[in-house]
């Protein structure tokens, strides 16, 4: 499943897209005129958790790569692309298994980037705030909350709860200002360090909880089990991470 440094990469990998015309357009997708898209020069490229946004003179395309997408530069996969644009260096970028569509500029203009873990724009204080004003969440659901942590998937959750030893189904209000400065402090914070681990090919050594099965602090089981709205899985350790309710 693709997170938001995965798809921070994907914006430094096309960046060279920006500014050159589409010059073909193609792709399995009814829910935009392909067409519509040759001639237009790229504007700009934005990331917002797994959003991929291109910004064309006369519309924005939306990507969202949902749970199983995937890209493709300069190479194609063997099955057909939702979306397969070809630049006018004969580079290509070509998406798979996602959600494509066009957006209303005031749609694009909406988006809220002081909420996305990966932007400069990224703003704690508020995250903080609107972690307080749902204090029913459970930790696991709040790091999945796109309008909280955008670009958060269920990796860098599990990896954020055992760094800060808390229990995935812990109460965010009934959790002490300094875990819950914690909890948002170490979700951007592990972010970039998943970042610096995927561009090194190495992030699978980095886990210490996402599908392990032993913890390394207490070197007792990992309970492992899909919890709260989401169901998503969740791999802690019932001696170190402590439940707050």
């Amino acid at each position: 499943m693709p997170e938001g440094p995965s798809l921070y990469i994907l914006k430094e990998q096309a960046a060279r897209f920006v500014g050159q015309e589409i010059v073909h357009a193609e792709g399995n997708t009814w829910a935009i005129d392909t067409a519509r898209l040759v001639g237009q020069p790229i504007v700009a490229l934005h990331t917002w958790g797994k959003h991929l946004l291109i910004e064309l003179p006369g519309l924005v395309l939306r990507i969202h790569f949902l749970l199983f997408g995937t890209y493709r530069i300069d190479e194609r996969r063997d099955k057909p692309a939702r979306l397969s644009l070809r630049m006018a260096d004969g580079g290509e970028l070509n998406v798979y298994a996602c959600s494509v569509r066009e957006i209303e500029r005031t749609a694009f203009e909406a988006y809220d980037f002081s909420a996305d873990v990966m932007s400069d724009q990224w703003d704690p204080k508020k995250a903080r705030k609107k972690l307080r004003a749902r204090p029913e969440l459970l930790a696991c659901d709040a790091l999945l909350d796109q309008d909280i942590f955008s670009g958060v998937g269920n990796i860098i959750k599990n990896e954020v709860l055992f760094r800060i030893r808390v229990h995935p189904l812990s109460n965010v209000g009934a959790l002490p200002a300094p875990k819950l400065r914690a909890l948002v402090d170490e979700a951007r914070q592990y972010s970039f360090d998943f970042l610096a681990w995927k561009k090194q090919f190495v992030l699978k050594q980095h886990w210490l909880a996402h599908a392990q099965k032993t913890c390394p602090r207490c070197d007792i089981p990992f309970l492992k089990a899909n919890l709260g709205r989401t169901k998503r899985r969740s791999f802690y350790c019932e001696r170190c991470q402590k439940r707050y309710n």
